[in-house]
């Protein structure tokens, strides 16, 4: 009976401790003129590599937010067209820091005077359109080294658990597609085909927390479409 109760203890523990490893960051954005900076782009990055951990986009009112994070090191990356791009010192989330408001995120604006301006268009990693959030996978820092479902589990809004069922902001049954054709397949199995897909082969995901109409019902919690590159012939 004593060995049962030890037992269950530890249980208890460890399944406590793995709720509480986990933290939350917030904050808002603004600029040198104390103006709200709309749906800047903001990734999180571990320190030790800056590698990408998750990618969010501030809202209209500059504000955004992390949930679910591990406790550990980290950094934040704001960038926005027509500013600076900027970085916060090292963050850490701790059992002692479970949860972290930012302030002071400024962004300068860019020098207008300039000799000779070279436009070079490159798109954004993250960028908000009227229906849609678009991760542009294509030529980002995710673009090597990663599988399709790995993407995911870094875009905004998606979580992906252990036995890779996909949710956008936390409803589950999401329609996930393929070119715009749904995949139609149990999660469990689309899962593995996402591990199998490199993030070489993406051009983009599309996100959509209010799908338009002309999705049916297994869409109400949500759609990705994921965009494939084109093979050039």
């Amino acid at each position: 009976m004593k060995t049962f109760f030890y037992a269950l203890l530890t249980l208890m523990t460890l399944s406590n401790l793995r709720v509480q490893a986990q933290g939350k960051i917030t904050g808002q954005v603004t600029d040198n003129k104390n103006k709200i900076v709309e749906f800047a782009t903001i990734t999180l990055l571990q320190a030790k590599d800056s590698s990408l951990v998750k990618g969010a986009l501030a809202d209209a009112n500059g504000t955004f937010e992390f949930e679910k994070i591990k406790f550990d090191n980290y950094l934040i990356a704001i960038s926005q067209l027509g500013y600076q791009k900027f970085y916060t010192p090292k963050l850490t989330l701790s059992p002692e820091n479970p949860s972290l408001r930012l302030s002071n995120l400024i962004l300068i604006e860019e020098s207008k005077e300039l000799n000779e301006v070279v436009v070079t268009a490159k798109k954004p990693f993250i960028e908000q359109q009227i229906d849609k959030t678009i991760v542009n996978v294509e030529n980002s820092v995710v673009s090597a080294g990663n599988t399709a479902i790995e993407i995911l589990e870094k875009s905004p809004g998606v979580t992906v658990d252990k036995d890779g069922n996909i949710s956008l902001k936390g409803k589950q049954n999401v329609m996930v597609m393929l070119d715009g054709k749904p995949t139609y397949m149990s999660s469990s199995d689309l899962a593995n085909m996402l591990r199998n897909m490199q993030s070489t082969q993406l051009d983009k995901i599309e996100i959509m927390t209010n799908p338009p109409a002309k999705y049916d019902a297994a869409g109400n919690a949500g759609v990705i479409n994921i965009r494939l590159k084109k093979i050039k012939i």
